[in-house]
């Protein structure tokens, strides 16, 4: 394909936060190009930011909807390839619906949607089109969660017995929405946010890490949810007994009034011969530990011999310069870019770039939501996904 991944975007204009990430990590390999879009909800404002991205000021839409209808007709040769959507939860499905509905591959922030009906409606066009669509769980990109993801499906560890898994944060310690904090304001409000808060949040993120490293399925969940802050509407602290489909068992936490905490995400997983230790705030490296040798310290470089080949293909410096957040990210589009290369010439995608979370991991995080939210509210408090 001779020619750049054509992206617009939904949302991420003046004031937002995530949107310039995704524009960053969309940028990092030279293969994908932003085009268009329509950044904020106030038509003004989505003006102003496609100024400030130097974008053609007919490129630039006052709506998502004006968005798809003007991309749709135009040639192939200009119109978008995808769209990276990267609004508040209940503006992620109808312009997800609306991508496919009319030819558009997806890269999409989580969770997936505002509810778990809007997730399975996604995943059902996404398996009619056979379009690309991506959720930017972002942890999975990076390279030493891949080396990790590959050695227990290598058997290095035996069989799985026990996953922690826990994602910690301290910046909603305080009622900050109150005060018009602009990403507070959204996540602890129940009609932009949905039925949970750092549930969805953060919660989602380290069920998606705890499946994705240990090819397990959570079965059920059994939830303690807290809402700590008084006034807050939604969820600030989850605690969850979980069970894995091999039989193993895990401990999953999120928490957003840890104070203190940054983004203190870790995984450690136990197998039958030993484990593993990584956390995200350090990571290139993951301590490897055995039951009858000395613990290991594996470092993320394209000059260790040790790393794996999927590991090897996400990584792109030597050892010492440190790989990412916005590695992690970026590794994800590169992915997408690479597989909508292969659909548009007519072959199959290596297989290596099929590594990002789809709609299926997306549908997984709803479900997620909904039991953990069912149990925290019930007396019976084992719920199955």
């Amino acid at each position: 394909m001779s020619r750049k991944i054509r992206m617009g975007m939904v949302g991420g204009g003046r004031g937002a936060f995530i949107g310039a990430v995704h524009r960053i990590a969309a940028n990092i390999d030279g293969q994908i190009e932003l085009v268009c879009g329509a950044f904020h909800i106030d038509p003004e404002i989505s003006l102003l930011s496609g100024q400030d991205l130097f974008l053609p000021a007919d490129r630039v839409y006052r709506t998502y909807h004006e968005m798809f209808e003007k991309e749709s007709k135009m040639p192939a040769d200009q119109r978008i390839d995808f769209v990276s959507i990267v609004t508040p939860n209940h503006v992620h499905f109808e312009p997800a619906k609306l991508a496919l509905e009319n030819g558009f591959s997806v890269v999409c922030e989580k969770p997936l949607s505002f509810n778990l009906d809007e997730a399975l409606e996604l995943e059902r066009l996404v398996e009619k089109t056979g379009l690309t669509f991506a959720v930017t769980h972002t942890y999975t990109g990076y390279p030493m969660v891949k080396q990790a993801r590959d050695m227990v499906k290598a058997g290095a560890f035996g069989k799985i017995r026990k996953v922690v898994v826990e994602y910690p944060q301290g910046w909603l310690s305080t009622p900050i929405e109150q005060t018009g904090q602009q990403q507070a304001s959204w996540r602890t409000d129940p009609k932009r946010s949905g039925k949970a808060g750092a549930i969805g949040d953060i919660g989602t993120h380290a069920e998606n890490l705890a499946e994705y490293i240990s090819g397990l399925k959570i079965t059920e969940i059994c939830a303690d949810v807290s809402t700590f802050v008084p006034g807050r509407l939604l969820d600030d602290d989850g605690n969850f007994l979980i069970r894995f489909d091999n039989g193993a068992k895990g401990v999953l936490h999120c928490s957003q009034i840890s104070a203190g905490e940054e983004n203190a995400l870790n995984i450690r997983i136990y197998g039958e011969k030993g484990g593993l230790e990584w956390h995200q705030m350090e990571p290139n490296t993951m301590i490897v530990k055995w039951l009858d040798k000395p613990a290991e310290i594996y470092r993320t470089g394209g000059d260790r011999a040790y790393m794996g080949e999927n590991a090897m293909a996400h990584t792109r410096v030597p050892g010492g310069h440190p790989e990412g957040y916005l590695e992690a990210f970026a590794n994800i589009y590169r992915n997408v870019a690479r597989v909508l290369q292969a659909k548009a010439e007519g072959r199959d995608p290596d297989p290596k770039y099929l590594d990002f979370p789809t709609v299926h991991d997306g549908v997984r995080g709803m479900k997620f939501i909904d039991a953990a939210i069912a149990s925290g509210q019930s007396e019976q408090k084992w719920v199955k996904i």
